[in-house]
């Protein structure tokens, strides 16, 4: 497939436009650190000029000796200010919301047929929240209600309206990743022993992780699923990022929070079952492969 990938330089783009890359994707990397190099363009996400001219341009100079100009069959937008306490909050929704849109709005025009973009578990309200805040039952799924209380969050659940709004009107396909706290492979051993000494550590990003080449695999199963029209996922490991059980979690963070389902072992509260039953998701790394 031929791929526009915002945000190929940031922590989990730096990993997965390779990864996709190296499975015999065309990846166009759209950053605004993006390298002088073939396959990456420096770009201004909030500006709607510079969104078009790169979704409707060209990836590298030996796409000039082509016939024609192709087009690109998928946008993957991951771009973003990564959190709050980056810039000022109004500067943290501003360029996450009217880059989302921009993207959107010229993937929609260009007729390219589909957007997968990346939101986040703040959307539930608990990860940026003054003082504690607990979910409203566990595991967190697609349905929890998304009532942030942050710059970052708010801008992500607005992404989400976009995208639902944009598929209504054109009829692609735009799917939406809840992601959760991302982890490369280097962070189990510099950052777990920690979690495991202090689990408290983990609470607001509700106990859960992603290791970043199992994002790469989900990206790659929304990009091989057609069809779904807008459907948002959670993007989850199996397990939990402490060394507690799930019961133990629960008993000591969770008492009198209702459980929708029974759970036991090291589940993760962050649930991902959507993606494994509608896109065929199976995360294949854990920390415990690292730590034990």
């Amino acid at each position: 497939m031929r791929i526009a990938f915002t945000g190929g330089t940031g922590k989990a783009g730096r990993h997965i436009v390779p990864w996709l890359r190296a499975r015999g994707h065309r990846v166009l990397n759209l950053d605004l650190a993006a390298p002088q190099e073939p396959d990456n363009q420096s770009i201004d996400l909030t500006e709607s000029g510079q969104v078009f001219n790169a979704l409707s341009g060209y990836c590298w100079f030996d796409e000039l000796d082509l016939p024609e100009k192709p087009k690109f069959d998928a946008v993957v937008h991951f771009a973003a200010l990564a959190r709050i306490l980056i810039r000022p909050d109004n500067e943290t929704f501003r360029v996450n919301t009217q880059s989302t849109y921009n993207v959107m709005e010229v993937a929609v025009k260009l007729g390219i047929p589909k957007v997968i973009f990346a939101s986040s578990e703040t959307t539930y309200g608990i990860c940026f929240a003054q003082g504690e805040k607990q979910p409203d039952y566990i595991p967190v799924d697609e349905g929890h209600p998304v009532v942030p209380h942050d710059s970052y969050a708010m801008s992500k659940v607005c992404n989400e309206a976009c995208g639902r709004s944009f598929q209504a009107r054109s009829g692609i396909d735009i799917y939406g990743l809840r992601i959760n706290n991302v982890i490369t492979p280097d962070e189990y051993a510099r950052d777990f022993p920690a979690f495991l000494d202090n689990p408290d550590l983990r609470r607001r990003n509700i106990f859960a992780y992603i290791d970043v080449r199992d994002l790469g695999q989900m990206v790659e199963k929304c990009l091989e699923t057609d069809g779904l029209g807008y459907e948002v996922f959670n993007v989850s490991n199996d397990d939990l990022s402490v060394g507690l059980s799930n019961a133990e979690v629960r008993a000591r963070y969770y008492p009198g929070v209702p459980v929708k389902r029974e759970m036991a072992g090291n589940e993760t509260m962050y649930c991902n079952a959507k993606a494994k039953r509608m896109l065929g998701f199976q995360p294949e790394h854990s920390w415990r492969d690292v730590l034990g």
